[in-house]
């Protein structure tokens, strides 16, 4: 841990800055001039488009700001009350293996939940963290708690993970969110959770040690 760089914003930050940020740490970090870093932040209101948007899942074009991130995925949102991770890691120093790599991306947002007592479940052909809802009484439905986009420039990662905290969950009702259409979105608070940024940051550090640097093993994308 001592050799990545965690950076946490405490003010919302605005999309092209971060973007900038992540450009030019990647940079960086493949030439030697800078540490692995995971940056944690929340966004003003806004929409991103992955390299796989479709034109017909942004529903209210004018509702938010709407930015090309050239991530892997769809649309997603991004507000207050959301947790981003942008990691920026060297995933080719780490075997290269991408399948295995977004699957401790989810691991870690899983391990993350566990410590709220929340079951966060993968499903197979849908990136992301999922929750059965029927331990919340509506049998039959799945919501997605947690979002991944990533982008791999010459070994090194950016973009990362969306955890919902406590967003305001309306807002997601101007995309088709990652382009799935018959499943909804929920968070913590959502499901009686009430934790502050603080503890959810204190929880994804404790995961990620546990995923990226005690559990060398590979994975299976999917299990």
């Amino acid at each position: 841990m001592s050799s990545i760089e965690w950076r946490i914003s405490e003010r919302l930050v605005e999309y092209p800055e971060a973007l900038s940020f992540m450009e030019n740490r990647v940079a960086d970090i493949r030439a030697g001039a800078a540490p692995e870093t995971i940056w944690l932040l929340e966004h003003p209101p806004l929409y991103t488009a992955g390299t796989s948007a479709k034109d017909g899942d942004l529903l209210t074009p004018q509702r938010f700001p709407v930015f090309q991130a050239g991530r892997g995925g769809q649309y997603t949102y991004h507000g207050p009350g959301q947790r981003i991770g942008y990691v920026m890691l060297d995933v080719q120093a780490r075997g290269g293996d991408l399948h295995d790599f977004v699957w401790r991306l989810e691991e870690w947002l899983i391990r993350t939940l566990a410590q709220f007592a929340v079951k966060g479940e993968r499903r197979c052909g849908r990136v992301g963290v999922w929750v059965d809802m029927a331990a919340h009484g509506q049998p039959g439905v799945e919501n997605k708690i947690a979002a991944i986009g990533v982008r791999v420039r010459r070994g090194v990662s950016f973009h990362g993970v969306s955890l919902n905290v406590e967003p305001d969950l309306d807002h997601f009702g101007g995309i088709v969110p990652c382009g799935i259409r018959e499943h909804g979105v929920t968070s913590l608070a959502a499901l009686g959770n009430i934790v502050t940024m603080a503890e959810v940051d204190a929880a994804m550090k404790e995961a990620f040690r546990e995923v990226f640097l005690e559990d060398a093993a590979l994975r299976p994308a999917c299990a």
